[in-house]
């Protein structure tokens, strides 16, 4: 399939600035592209990509006005390239139509309109199953869950008791949603399990990575807000709070009762430890340890985790410690000298 720029450019939403019959057969990185392909430069600092790439045309921001090649000038290129992609790609991301005699779904589960289970699928009594929602095989979804419409659950996900899934939400295989939360009081040495009879709410257009674990809460509920996206091999601890549209990337661990705002983008292998809060557009760099409260608006690396402009400081003197302890060894040397020297003329 091909199409030409200036019909790229109208279903953007960009400016062309060039030749508006240049076929284009494909979407490629800027590196990778070839003639005929569409490519895209988001970040100023690859400017030098422009005249080097392949590609017949490359989508950018309004700000540039230069270029040996054809441009589509948007208002975020990310974001348009993303667009473009679904142009050229049809991926089948559902291929489950209808409800396979082989699950088992209780007598007592409602399905919505459009609702489909594939085989191995198991949905315990009292559950309910909202319109379009597809439940791939494997999916275990214990009793009295209520899931939203135009969901998607890939396989061997487990849904425990008592969950409240919205709409439009998507579950990568092997997550396990409202798993026990991590809860032992020690007497005498002995660990006796404090049950955890709380549940995990997941607001809408929420999308939950390959092999996360999300424990419900003790008491009260687990909470991952509206738009937030978690990557692969996530653990969210009991009682925690999750704004809106955060972004949490793989390997972070969030620990009981922490409260994260809006906005928050939690690098991979992030830890955080329990009963802190995380305010509103905070960016929590990656491996870092945050073992206290985050203001709003604060950007924090290392561990224990502190404001970038700082660690970034304190970084770069451990980077010169080897050589602080070679002059601080030679001034030692010096001054037992210079001692040495006194105790002579005395």
């Amino acid at each position: 399939m091909q199409r030409n720029l200036k019909e790229i450019a109208e279903l953007l939403g960009g400016e062309l600035v060039g030749d508006p019959d240049i076929k284009i057969r494909g979407i490629s990185g800027i590196d990778e592209a070839k003639e005929g392909e569409l490519t895209f430069l988001a970040n100023p600092k690859y400017l030098g990509f422009l005249d080097k790439t392949k590609a017949s045309a490359i989508i950018t921001s309004r700000e540039i006005n230069i270029s040996s090649k054809p441009i589509i000038r948007t208002d975020n290129p990310s974001l348009a390239f993303v667009k473009a992609v679904t142009l050229f790609s049809v991926v089948e991301t559902v291929t489950l139509r209808e409800i396979s005699p082989k699950a088992f779904i209780a007598n007592n589960v409602s399905l919505g309109k459009g609702v489909a289970v594939g085989p191995g699928a198991v949905i315990e009594e009292k559950s309910v199953i909202g319109d379009n929602t597809v439940i791939y095989s494997g999916v275990f979804i214990g009793k009295n869950v209520k899931i939203g419409n135009n969901c998607l659950i890939y396989s061997n996900v487990s849904i425990r008791e008592n969950i409240l899934i919205s709409n439009n939400v998507i579950i990568h295989s092997n997550a396990v949603i409202g798993s026990d939360g991590f809860g032992f009081v020690t007497v005498e040495g002995l660990h006796h399990k404090i049950p955890q009879v709380g549940t995990v709410v997941i607001e809408d257009d929420v999308e939950i990575g390959a092999g996360v674990c999300i424990d419900r809460a003790r008491l009260d509920k687990t909470i991952i807000g509206k738009g937030t996206k978690v990557d692969n091999l996530v653990h969210i601890a009991h009682n925690v709070s999750i704004g809106k549209n955060c972004l949490i990337v793989a390997q972070v661990g969030i620990s009981g009762s922490a409260k994260i705002g809006d906005n928050v983008i939690l690098a991979g292998q992030a830890a955080l430890v329990g009963h802190i809060t995380v305010g509103d557009n905070c960016v929590v760099m990656a491996r870092s340890g945050v073992n206290k409260s985050i203001p709003a608006n604060t950007t924090v690396w290392g561990t224990p985790a502190k404001p970038v402009s700082i660690a970034r400081r304190i970084s770069a003197c451990m980077q010169n410690l080897p050589k602080l302890f070679t002059n601080v060894a030679e001034l030692k040397k010096k001054i037992e000298e210079l001692e040495s020297n006194l105790h002579r003329q005395e």
